[in-house]
């Protein structure tokens, strides 16, 4: 069965990194699940290599509000990452905000490819996995 390499979880509340963990996992479509806690920590991962290559998650959920770095600082930041370190990511926006112009930003930012409220369920992973990831299946029924 195909899985992702690497999903990179970022948001500031460990519950909610372990919840999408949880449902991730439960999925069967990652080999591996990076959690880090605010955009600072996610450029950090992003730009450390690991045996001569860069980490290159195929799928990114990203939260919005976060101290030290929110969501959209990262993606100012991710914007200036190599077009390698970009490649084949998918960068996905889980928030609790009700504000209609971060979906709206969201929309009109090239990197973000899809906006959803929190939490991450096995519905709306399924659903994004089928959008941009067609040949990976759930694990199991």
């Amino acid at each position: 069965m195909d899985k992702l390499k690497r999903v990179l979880l970022v948001d500031d509340c460990k519950a909610t990194n372990y919840i999408h963990r949880l449902v991730i996992e439960k999925y069967g479509c990652a080999e591996s699940v990076i959690e880090v806690n605010d955009g600072r920590e996610a450029l950090t991962y992003l730009n450390t290599k690991s045996d001569g290559e860069f980490p290159q998650p195929e799928l990114v959920f990203l939260d919005i509000n976060m101290p030290v770095m929110n969501g959209w600082q990262f993606l100012e930041e991710y914007e200036t990452l190599s077009a390698e370190q970009q490649a084949g990511v998918i960068v996905v926006m889980l928030t609790t905000s009700l504000n209609p112009d971060d979906a709206e930003l969201a929309e009109r930012t090239r990197e973000v490819k899809s906006f959803s409220s929190k939490p991450l369920t096995e519905a709306k992973l399924s659903a994004i996995l089928a959008e941009h990831y067609p040949h990976i299946r759930k694990l199991t029924d």
